[in-house]
């Protein structure tokens, strides 16, 4: 694996294009909208590609029987250098990238149960392989949702100074580098109750004419159907702006996968889902720490 020079990064976009599964985070580092590094197997003619977005999504795609870019990407997924210090995962394409990994991993791929703890210990060497869900949306299907008058809650467009005060695991500041680009080249709609933001759902992604959302409730306010409404609100901007809605979740995050099919989205496609290792130690400094509690609570929750 060669890490590729972002003046190439060019290179990757018709490969890419070949790609038959959600890759709008891949797209947006590749565009160089968001950081994130991309590996390749050569760098004069690549056919080899790993790409990864500074949130810790990755896309591994194209030939997959170059058996030196394979040897390194073993040990890259394996973290056996233990440089990984937060939370990483992985979706392949084309699907002889599972069978692939099978025969590169083995053993050290071990499958999701919902008995796992949420963390992940500083031992821990397997590659977790969970479901990941890519929903297509029927307008047919999809009913705006009206606001709750009496809720003393007040939606509000999320704008580049409401941007950094949105507060969470999946909110608009991990996903775009600074409030202006947000504001410029992305959306959002926000509650608020009094000064506070409650609940928000936002563009994580955006290459026209596809817009995926990413959504976030605080604590205190979920179960009220807030995401809800804040999510109507953002579709209802997708639909007036030509824009088609895109939604992701893993399978095992039944409260996404309902709120998807709620909002008009259907379940079109079940992919392999990797998390991979990484080191998680009392020495690791606070910055590598908080990104991996930051990505604990989007695996379980909703995005990831």
């Amino acid at each position: 694996m060669i890490l590729l020079d972002p003046r190439n990064y060019p290179k990757l976009k018709e490969p890419l294009t070949k790609v038959e599964i959600n890759y709008l985070f891949a797209q947006t580092v590749i565009e160089q909208k968001m950081d994130g590094e991309i590996y390749v197997d050569d760098l004069e003619q690549p056919s080899s590609f790993y790409v990864k977005h500074s949130y810790g999504m990755a896309l591994l795609f194209g030939k997959t029987d170059n058996e030196r870019f394979n040897q390194s990407l073993v040990k890259y997924l394996l973290n056996e250098e233990g440089k990984r210090v937060a939370g990483e995962w992985l979706q392949v394409f084309p699907e002889d990238w599972n069978d692939r990994l099978n025969e590169l991993l083995g053993h050290k791929i071990q499958e999701f149960s919902k008995n796992m703890p949420k963390t992940n210990p500083e031992n821990n060497t397997n590659v977790i392989r969970s479901v990941r869900v890519n929903f297509q949306f029927n307008r047919e299907k999809y009913t705006p949702v009206k606001p709750n008058t009496a809720s003393n809650l007040r939606l509000v467009q999320t704008d580049a100074n409401l941007f950094s005060e949105v507060k969470g695991t999946v909110v608009p500041d991990k996903f775009w580098r600074n409030g202006n680009e947000f504001a410029n080249i992305g959306t959002g709609f926000t509650l608020m109750h009094e000064r506070e933001p409650v609940s928000t759902a936002f563009t994580s992604f955006v290459h026209e004419p596809k817009l995926e959302l990413g959504i976030e409730t605080i604590k205190k306010f979920q179960g009220k159907g807030l995401a809800r409404y804040t999510c109507s609100a953002l579709i209802d901007y997708c639909l007036e702006n030509n824009f088609e809605p895109v939604w992701a979740c893993r399978l095992e995050n039944t409260g996404s996968f309902r709120l998807a099919q709620k909002l008009g989205f259907e379940p079109v496609r079940n992919l392999p889902y990797y998390q991979l290792p990484f080191k998680n130690s009392q020495k690791t400094d606070q910055k590598a720490n908080s990104s991996w509690s930051s990505l604990v609570g989007l695996y379980y929750f909703y995005k990831i």
